[in-house]
Order: structure tokens, then C-alpha cells, then sequence
């Protein structure tokens, strides 16, 4: 053969292979790119919750008690379910059994009428994995004999039962899910006595997982390196089934509190993270739980920015996105629960 001969199939051989990964990547690229098999699932939840540092830095009270919830928070929360619901969705919210000591929770109620999904926080905002009774919450610290001579897991599990009656005979309708207050990078997976103890008192799913994710020092500038890895933690921040069968809803970051008021950052710069996180979740088809205290928001978001943003993303969504409660998204794991 001559060597024109030869460098002419060489050149061929050459091409197809060049050809046929070029179509191969460009098939999995255009795989990679499909549009999701199902809607992604934007849930809104809210913890009704007092929260130290607001609505003054100074604030530090609300330790001893979580559930006093004061009337601006009350009245952002009862206009945040109003405008979610006005987007075809529903805020699902955790509330505290001491709340319902309140002389009042007419506004409670309320939001309970329009749909929107109360579940148990616990009735002092307790610490679930606590091993020292000094640990279970601040108000057990400055009045120990209240669980004087008690065994810490005792306190706990009565403290969520309690919870859950107070919730239920207030307001008057059923207890839908646990959150536990503060979240954990495992989640409860270290636990299964109390994945377990949350079975036996009925609930079927759990929201205590909070993914680490890289944020700033009180005040410092948000980078793009914080940005991404919130959004990397987002891809952590799914759904799964422990092997007790209890379901794990996880809670999104950032949270309001993480960026708000241990970051001390701009309200600009958690809305970035929001949409972010949000878009990549819409992108992928997969879930996403905003996790958010009225009592922080009412100073820090008055005029409702980040729900509203997440709204407005899922209705520009054309489809591939819904606004969801925790119920429905357990739901759609439950067939792997059940497997």
C-alpha cells in the first residue's frame, strides 16, 4: 500500500473513532440534559419558633422560651401561608406544644383551615440528642425539677408526645410530622431508638437532617465558594429511607438563621443562595425543603422577598416544578419505605 494509501486510512480509521465519541458524547450529554422524569418538589416550611437575637440583637431571652411567640411573627406567618396559597401551594409548618399556652391561637387555627400542614416541633424546643439532662433545653437548666430524678430519653419522649397533644387539641386537627429543632449532618441515623420511639408514636417521616456546607464569619462577604457549596449541600439534602423504615425529609440550606443571623449576611446574598439552590434543584427534578423562622423574617425579609422568589421560580418553572408539602414528598418515597 502506499503511503497516501496508508494515511488515507489511517485519516478514516481516525475520523470515525473521532465521530463515534463525538456522537456517543453528545448522546449522553443530551441524556444528561433531558428533562427530568418527574416535577422537582419545592416545599416552604416555616418553625414557629422565637429566635435569640430578634427582633433585637440583645434578645437573648427566648431561650427559656421558644413557644411565647410574639404578634409580628404570628402575622408574618398567617401571611406567608396567604401568599404561598395564593401560588396553588401550602406552607408547612412545625409548631411548639407550649404555643398553644398562649390565651389565643385563633391565628393558628386559621392557618390550619386554608390547608396549610401543621407538624410537632417538640414542646419546649428540646434538644433530641441530649445525653445530659443539662442539655435537653435552657429552661430545664434554670428549672431543673421539672425533670428532676428523670431519665433524659424519658424527657424527650415526652416532651414530643406532649407536643403533639397540645398541637392537636388546640387547634383541632391532626399532628402531620416531626421536626426536630436544630438539624444534624447524619440526621438521626446514629439513633434508631429514637427512629424508633417517633414510629411507635405514629409518624411515618422525620425532617432532622441539615447538610454541612461552607458558610462566612459573622459579617464577612459571601464568595462564589460559599455559593457553590451551598449548592453541592443541596444535592446531600435529599430524601432517603433509614432502615427502620422511618422517612428522612431533609432540610435545605441555608438556613434563614444560618445566613441571616449567625452570618450576619445581606439579605441580597441569601436570596442568591436560594435561587441557586432552588434552580439546581428544579434542574435536576429533585427536592427542595426551604427551612425559615417568621420571627427571624419579619426583620430580616419584611416584605417577604425569599418566599416569593421561591414561588415566582416555580411558576416560571413551566411544569417542572410544584409547590409541595413534606406530606407529599413523603409520599413519594414511600414506596421505597415499603420495599
Amino acid at each position: 500500500m502506499s503511503a497516501y494509501l496508508q494515511m488515507t486510512a489511517i485519516s478514516r480509521r481516525a475520523f470515525l473513532r473521532v465521530s463515534t465519541a463525538s456522537a456517543i458524547g453528545t448522546a449522553l450529554a443530551g441524556r444528561a440534559n433531558a428533562a427530568p422524569d418527574k416535577p422537582a418538589q419545592i416545599a416552604i416550611t416555616l418553625d414557629l419558633e422565637m429566635s435569640r437575637h430578634f427582633p433585637a440583637w440583645e434578645d437573648t431571652h427566648w431561650d427559656y422560651e421558644k413557644g411565647n411567640l410574639d404578634e409580628p411573627t404570628k402575622r408574618y406567618a398567617v401571611e406567608a401561608a396567604r401568599r404561598v396559597k395564593a401560588h396553588g401551594g401550602r406552607v408547612h409548618f412545625f409548631a411548639l406544644g407550649r404555643t398553644m399556652e398562649q390565651p389565643s391561637v385563633e391565628w393558628l387555627q386559621g392557618i390550619a383551615a386554608e390547608g396549610h400542614p401543621i407538624g410537632n416541633h417538640t414542646y419546649d424546643h428540646v434538644y433530641v440528642l441530649a445525653q445530659k439532662p443539662e442539655d435537653i433545653q435552657f429552661r430545664f437548666q434554670r428549672a431543673p425539677w421539672l425533670i428532676a430524678g428523670r431519665d433524659v430519653s424519658e424527657v424527650i419522649a415526652e416532651n414530643i408526645r406532649l407536643g403533639e397533644i397540645a398541637i392537636r387539641d388546640r387547634v383541632g386537627m391532626p399532628v402531620q410530622g416531626f421536626r426536630t429543632p436544630g438539624g444534624f449532618d447524619n440526621g438521626i441515623s446514629a439513633r434508631a431508638d429514637l427512629q424508633q420511639l417517633l414510629l411507635a408514636q405514629g409518624y411515618k417521616w422525620v425532617s432532622s437532617r441539615y447538610p454541612q456546607h461552607q458558610s462566612t464569619q459573622p459579617g464577612e462577604p459571601v464568595t462564589e465558594e460559599v455559593f457553590a457549596d451551598i449548592v453541592r449541600a443541596q444535592q446531600d439534602a435529599q430524601p432517603f429511607v433509614y432502615p427502620t423504615g422511618l422517612i428522612e425529609i431533609p432540610m435545605s440550606p441555608i438556613s434563614d438563621v444560618g445566613a441571616l443571623r449567625s452570618g450576619r449576611w445581606k439579605l441580597d446574598d441569601f436570596l442568591t443562595a436560594i435561587r441557586r439552590a432552588v434552580t439546581w434543584t428544579i434542574d435536576n427534578g429533585k427536592v427542595y425543603d426551604f427551612l425559615a423562622h417568621p420571627s427571624c423574617l419579619v426583620v430580616a425579609d419584611p416584605k417577604f422577598q425569599a418566599i416569593d422568589l421561591i414561588c415566582e421560580l416555580v411558576d416560571k418553572s413551566q411544569g417542572r416544578a410544584q409547590l409541595v408539602t413534606l406530606n407529599q414528598v413523603a409520599e413519594s418515597v414511600r414506596p421505597q419505605a415499603d420495599s
